[in-house]
């Protein structure tokens, strides 16, 4: 390996731009450390690794990253102390996790756009056709993907291994680490199973956000830095419930955008999630009155969901949501899981700097439109 990244500048608490620009860096200076070792592979490995570095690079919010290092400073950490570009370095991993998340969910979803771009395995399916190879373009693709998801997940762990942390700061972040790769794949799981097994409720799809989102968005990075920290147990068990709270809100939000959403804004097709007939909890929440009060729309809404919808079926089951009380019900979550995170931070030892940035972070993460 190489002599290593030069050290990612160290953003101030609450400067949010300087947060994602030092993660960026970071990212950025990794991929070019594992350059050489990727070349010696050949241009298939090469190609993979660039279509892994661009999905990264392209864009996104860099929130785990900001919610780690803001865990960190709020239970203590220095930014100017010489431990601060390992954290920050540490912190900048979580983007990879959420790369392999991502890119291994749009298989599952068979989803074509991210972000406005094709998918990852999109991507190597219509390469595949362009140069009119041997075997079946989708199979290829979804096989590359599969791969390019499981390089981001080594490559996370390589990242912390290599961010020059202290062997007790290690020890400690690495629990967390652990434990948060098992939820994020054992929500995907319960997603999965959710799905073919017709489990329509409520309570099994706020389990799979949960575990599926919320741990390794923000209760998981909150821990993380508390974790390089070393903070006391009552600030992790308040970070822990603040993260699950708006965590859980986040993902709510996310499923109001899935079907609700600009895809102008969202970079998805408008109500892709129907086409792809994910149970969230907005599902949830319609079918349940449904049963109750209009039989027809529950059958509409069965029948539909996970169907090749024409835009003006998607604006009837919008509609229809709508109509049937599902978007009000999801919005009142949101707003009573924020208030409740947000009093666990408050009564939380936190700094008042970090304790406003979280705040600030909170309400951005619970009502954005993106």
């Amino acid at each position: 390996m190489s002599a290593g990244p030069s050290a990612p500048p160290r953003p101030a608490p609450t400067d949010r731009a300087a947060v994602v620009t030092a993660v960026e860096r970071a990212l950025t200076d990794f991929f070019a450390d594992r350059r050489a070792a990727v070349a010696e592979m050949g241009p298939v490995v090469v190609a993979a690794a660039e279509a892994l570095q661009d999905f990264v690079l392209r864009g996104g919010k860099r929130t785990r990253p900001a919610f780690a290092w803001t865990g960190w400073l709020g239970a203590g950490g220095d930014p100017d102390a010489p431990a601060a570009p390992a954290v920050l370095t540490a912190c900048a991993a979580l983007e990879l996790v959420q790369a392999c998340a991502l890119i291994h969910d749009d298989i599952i979803d068979s989803s074509r756009t991210r972000r406005g771009f094709p998918t990852v395995h999109t991507d190597f399916e219509q390469r595949h056709r362009d140069r009119e190879w041997g075997g079946g373009a989708a199979h290829f693709g979804t096989s590359v993907g599969i791969l390019v998801g499981d390089l981001a997940l080594a490559w996370a762990d390589d990242m912390i291994a290599a961010a020059g942390l202290d062997p007790a700061a290690f020890a400690r972040f690495g629990r967390v680490w652990a434990a948060m790769r098992t939820e994020v794949l054992g929500g995907q799981l319960l997603d999965i199973h959710g799905e073919a097994g017709g489990d329509e409720s409520v309570e099994a799809a706020l389990r799979i956000n949960r575990y599926k989102t919320a741990a390794y968005t923000i209760e998981r990075p909150l821990h993380l830095g508390a974790a390089l920290a070393d903070a006391d147990p009552a600030l992790i068990a308040d970070y822990r419930e603040f993260g699950t709270d708006i965590g859980i809100a986040f993902q709510l939000r996310d499923d109001l955008l899935g079907v609700f959403g600009d895809p102008a804004v969202t970079g998805k097709p408008s109500g892709d999630d129907l086409r792809e007939g994910k149970r969230t909890v907005l599902i949830a929440e319609a079918l349940q009155r449904a049963d109750r009060t209009d039989p027809a729309a529950a059958d509409l809404l069965r029948t539909s969901l996970g169907t090749d919808l024409a835009p003006d079926e998607v604006t009837r089951l919008r509609t229809l949501i709508a109509r049937l009380g599902a978007v009000d019900a999801v919005e009142q979550r949101i707003t009573t899981l924020t208030d409740r995170g947000l009093a666990a931070l408050d009564r939380s030892a936190t700094t008042p700097a970090a304790k406003q940035h979280l705040r600030t972070m909170a309400v951005a993460a619970t009502s954005r439109v993106a």
